[in-house]
């Protein structure tokens, strides 16, 4: 005796309705039966026959399949328990007059769940996000893993599309269009009050779910994206780079601090440079796998050189793998926070009041290059930029530009006009 075929029912929302899923094997005599039910279609999008969600259409489904079939209606017991709406209702964004975001979600966006940045991503489990769109996270985080985006970016994007997500509560996210999306946007700069880089971040999510997951091109072709903040890098002076220096007693962290400026290299990748990336023949420093995955050569100064010979007789243990390995965990690389500490420290000792961090080094290192009159070409292959345009940067703090251009204020003094 043939074993009846299992037929799985679950809940879903397509076409900005809620139906029942019937999913099972090709097969004639319950494909007839599924004709039967009052409304019920077969859709080429999700594989599988639909029927409206309501409680005759279930009943009639198993009182008609009951015989032919085995029936697992688990995935629908799921859906209806997760539903947090009726179906009439999950169709409006929220806006600032809305009740669906209470006063104190408003005011304290932080409130919303984010993703650790030691999570694992096989192990994220997201909660807040309607059943209609569980599937989005998972698809989007297996489009970003195949496409071999950074651990960072991976966790960025899926933390901004869990907000997403979990604002729009149980508006199917695969049905919203252009105008939708504007209104989203417009929500997070009045009510939720993101700063426009935080909406440029949730753009580009949004972006890569709807264009490369859903691949609907050009969707994001009429939605205007905010006015970037034009922010000039911090630096120090030659001077302060000097103070900073000497207040270093220790060697490895003035090692550390040394190559970040000496290369002009970011501080994680000072952390994970290995001993063989050191070219004393050649004097280059190799920088692998930096950011957006590019290798890159970097020049070994002399004064450098000396340093880190110095710091790798004086350390003990000695590294074995990296050149500056955490001490409590041998074979491991430093890690960035404890840098960030050794500059932050170095800069309380030697008096400078800016508010600069660590990566002021890289900056110092390409504005004084620049004064020097080094081609900005040539800047830009050394950090690494993708765009001349990230360069430019430069230009505007290359303190030259500033003292040579005459002061209004001041001719009008040379003239005798002005008196003080």
């Amino acid at each position: 005796m043939n074993q009846a075929p299992v037929v799985k029912l679950d809940g879903i929302v397509h076409k900005n309705k809620e139906w029942i899923r019937i999913a099972c094997a090709h097969n004639q005599s319950i494909n007839a039966v599924l004709r039967n039910i009052p409304n019920s279609t077969f859709s080429a999008t999700h594989k599988s026959w639909l029927t409206p969600l309501k409680r005759e259409n279930y009943f009639a489904l198993r009182q008609q399949l009951y015989r032919a079939a085995q029936l697992d209606v688990g995935g629908l017991r799921t859906y209806l328990q997760q539903r947090s709406t009726p179906s009439a209702k999950l169709l409006a964004i929220p806006t600032a007059s809305s009740n669906a975001l209470s006063e104190e979600k408003v005011t304290r966006p932080h409130s919303v769940e984010r993703i650790p940045p030691s999570s694992s991503f096989t192990e994220i489990t997201f909660t807040g996000i309607h059943a209609v769109n569980s599937h989005v996270l998972p698809n989007l985080r297996q489009h970003l893993i195949l496409k071999d985006y950074s651990k960072n970016t991976i966790r960025t994007y899926l933390g901004e599309m869990l907000q997403f997500l979990q604002t729009i509560k149980g508006v199917p996210a695969d049905n919203m269009g252009t105008d939708r999306i504007k209104k989203y946007l417009a929500y997070c700069f009045e009510v939720a009050g993101l700063k426009e880089a935080t909406v440029h971040s949730r753009i580009n999510a949004l972006k890569c779910y709807y264009e490369q997951v859903l691949k609907r091109e050009k969707f994001f072709y009429d939605i205007p994206r905010p006015k970037k903040h034009l922010q000039l890098p911090k630096v120090l002076s030659e001077k302060e780079i000097g103070r900073l220096f000497r207040s270093i007693p220790n060697i490895k962290h003035k090692a550390i601090l040394f190559t970040a400026y000496s290369a002009g290299l970011r501080v994680s990748e000072v952390v994970h440079l290995k001993i063989s990336d050191i070219d004393s023949v050649r004097m280059q420093i190799f920088v692998e796998n930096s950011k957006g995955k590019k290798d890159r050569y970097v020049g070994l100064g002399v004064l450098l050189l000396d340093v880190l010979r110095a710091y790798l007789q004086q350390c003990t243990p000695r590294p074995k793998v990296y050149l500056f390995e955490n001490p409590f965990q041998p074979g491991e690389a430093y890690s960035v926070r404890a840098a960030q500490k050794v500059f932050q420290h170095a800069k309380e000792q030697s008096g400078i009041m800016k508010q600069v961090g660590i990566h002021s080094l890289r900056h110092s290192f390409a504005t004084h290059l620049l004064e020097k009159g080094i081609d900005i070409r040539y800047i830009k292959d050394i950090l690494g930029h993708f765009s001349i345009k990230t360069t430019e940067r430069y230009l505007h703090v290359k303190k030259e530009l500033l003292i040579n251009i005459p002061n209004p204020l001041d001719e009008l003094l040379k003239q005798g006009e002005v008196e003080w």
